[in-house]
């Protein structure tokens, strides 16, 4: 007897019967850049702004009218210093857009984003003594950034970083703070990726010297994804994250496998804007490729999608 696997893919309603993994809408989460200043352009990600403070709200409608339900908030302040001071401030840029987005949207989940980068001087996401970034003199910051933007109202804190301790520092101050509810997103699996270029052209966060290896992950080792993920849940995480995502899915395949917190892949800027420009060129079919490539990171474990297509692929899916 011949075995015909192809009987299963012979029409799209049998592949739609047995099909095993599907993207919804709720899993996507979109970033978004909030400028202190008004509304630009960011020419490396077409399509994606820096929003203003008075051009966040009709951002916002078309996130929730496309059926998004989450948000991942990165401020750009009006200025800069050495201790990144503007990502703790209780009025920074981030904590009033998070305070304005609850009024209008009460329901929308609000992840804040947790790091020095975008608010430094020297563009490093911790404090810096004779060209080093100190480790554990960063965490305080880190921890009273979290708190702020959760008195300002975020339902989640994300720290990118990648300072070790900092889950375990922040967990510690929101419960002081009586926001033990507040959850902790981990970006437990960061690694040192030439796929940021883009992303730091928006949040105007390229490092003024040297770069960031001696803190995000080395691209070409494994078992670390292992152990930085089990210490961010030991120190609190409530959910884990992989970055990069589509060069990544190895990792985040083994991840997803060995523990059981929620996963989330970031689909990041410059995979974006890769399938942008391509796309623009006529080289391939945007919708097409943007939904393989998001089923792919569901395929490989992640629960939920943080990728600049969110609000896209949101309609896109419901056209389907």
């Amino acid at each position: 007897m011949i075995r015909r696997p192809r009987r299963l893919r012979v029409t799209k309603q049998i592949r739609d019967l047995v099909h095993e993994t599907s993207i919804d809408k709720t899993d996507l989460i979109y970033p978004m850049f909030i400028i202190d200043g008004e509304t630009e352009d960011i020419p490396s990600m077409p399509n994606i702004k820096r929003y203003s403070l008075t051009d966040l709200p009709s951002a916002l409608d078309e996130v929730v009218s496309a059926g998004v339900g989450a948000v991942l908030y990165f401020g750009i302040p009006k200025t800069k210093d050495e201790f990144g001071s503007e990502a703790y401030n209780e009025f920074g840029i981030v904590q009033r857009a998070i305070r304005l987005t609850k009024e209008l949207y009460p329901n929308l989940i609000v992840i804040a984003d947790i790091c020095l980068c975008e608010y430094t001087s020297h563009g490093h996401c911790g404090v810096i003594e004779h060209d080093c970034i100190v480790n554990d003199k960063t965490l305080p910051l880190l921890a009273k950034a979290s708190v702020a933007c959760a008195k300002a109202g975020a339902d989640i804190v994300a720290p990118s970083d990648m300072m070790d301790g900092r889950v375990g520092a922040i967990r510690q101050a929101l419960d002081e703070n009586r926001f033990e509810n507040v959850l902790i997103m981990a970006y437990s699996v960061k690694y040192s990726s030439s796929f940021y270029g883009p992303f730091r052209d928006a949040a105007d966060s390229a490092p003024s010297f040297g770069d960031r290896k001696s803190y995000q992950m080395d691209f070409r080792n494994k078992k670390e994804a292992i152990i930085e993920t089990q210490l961010d849940i030991d120190e609190g995480a409530d959910i884990i994250m992989v970055k990069p995502g589509m060069p990544y899915l190895d990792i985040a395949k083994t991840v997803s496998d060995t523990f059981s917190v929620p996963l989330a892949i970031y689909h990041v800027s410059g995979e974006y804007s890769m399938i942008k420009a391509a796309a623009q060129n006529g080289w391939i079919d945007e919708k097409s490729i943007v939904l393989e490539s998001l089923t792919a990171m569901k395929r490989a474990g992640a629960k939920m999608l943080i990728t600049y297509y969110a609000v896209e692929a949101a309609k896109w899916l419901e056209e389907n």
